[in-house]
């Protein structure tokens, strides 16, 4: 993280020590190729779930209270995916699931060593996404009756940053969820369903400028492996891996979706992914029973 000033210490803190919150999550601006883990799976999921708009659930940098420490420091999970990548939607899902006082402040430009989604993001989509799958079992009592989403209080000041470009390799992330279409139908069908496989089927068939992976379907795909996961369909971590060329196939979608859009545009089309989860979300309660 290249972007951090000492302004980010009062930033996070003020909220908790002036207005008595227990958990402050970042705002940040960041490119619009960059954190994809987040765009396309854990901000969707988190606010579909749990009704509250925290729009960098995996930010990496966080104000905490007292007492939601002594919370996190008294829950076994240091020996789980949690004491890896998993421990920021960890944190995070565990203040808003037991009732903690929750934020978000404006931090301004998140600049960061880029990584493209293609060559280095597998094991950290694979211990986020666990620990999400986790905590959705572990909270489906307190998500399954919530419906629609709402803002929740953000402080600082909004303004304008510069931001790096991230580059990205649309090809190679095409090629791997072609190469998954082949390799990992058999999993792909057990876990989706005939009807959802064949479309992913026929969408590995596109050209790359031609390629479009529906957020209705992304949907569908992301609830089904929640469904799996749950019910232990076959081990986490294979089954995750699995998840791996899907997630890359929608990336690139999304990448070509925006190309010619502006950071606003691009914020837009995250918004109507999120409308898609919360729209959706009774298939995942359907199934899920």
């Amino acid at each position: 993280l290249r972007s951090i000033t000492p302004e980010w210490i009062e930033l996070l803190l003020a909220p908790v020590i002036k207005k008595g919150f227990d958990f402050v999550a970042p705002l940040y601006s960041r490119y619009k190729y960059d954190g994809t883990i987040t765009n396309s799976i854990v901000y969707p999921v988190t606010r579909a779930l749990y009704g509250k708009r925290i729009r960098q659930p995996i930010g990496g940098d966080f104000g905490f209270s007292g007492g939601l420490a002594e919370f996190y420091l008294n829950q076994d999970v240091w020996n789980t995916q949690v004491a890896r990548f998993g421990i920021d939607i960890w944190m995070t899902t565990e203040a808003v699931a037991n009732g903690f006082k929750v934020c978000q402040t404006f931090l301004g430009a998140k600049i960061h060593d880029p990584k493209d989604p293609a060559s280095s993001l597998s094991d950290m989509l694979i211990q986020v996404v666990v620990t999400l799958f986790n905590l959705t079992e572990k909270h489906s009592a307190a998500w399954k009756e919530i419906r629609g989403s709402y803002d929740i209080p953000t402080f600082g000041f909004r303004y304008h940053v510069g931001l790096e470009p991230v580059k990205v390799n649309v090809e190679r992330m095409l090629d791997i969820f072609r190469i998954g279409a082949k390799e990992l139908a058999e999993i792909w069908t057990d876990v989706l369903g005939l009807g959802d496989f064949k479309e992913i089927e026929s969408l590995s068939a596109l050209s790359g400028d031609r390629f479009r992976f529906p957020s209705g379907l992304w949907t569908r795909v992301i609830y089904d492996y929640a469904v799996a996961y749950y019910k232990k369909k076959m081990s986490s971590e294979h089954l995750i891996k699995s998840l791996v060329p899907l997630y890359l196939g929608r990336t690139a979608s999304f990448v070509m979706e925006v190309e010619d859009k502006d950071q606003q545009g691009a914020e837009e089309e995250i918004e109507k992914l999120c409308l898609e989860f919360e729209e959706n979300k009774s298939y995942l309660v359907n199934n899920w029973r």
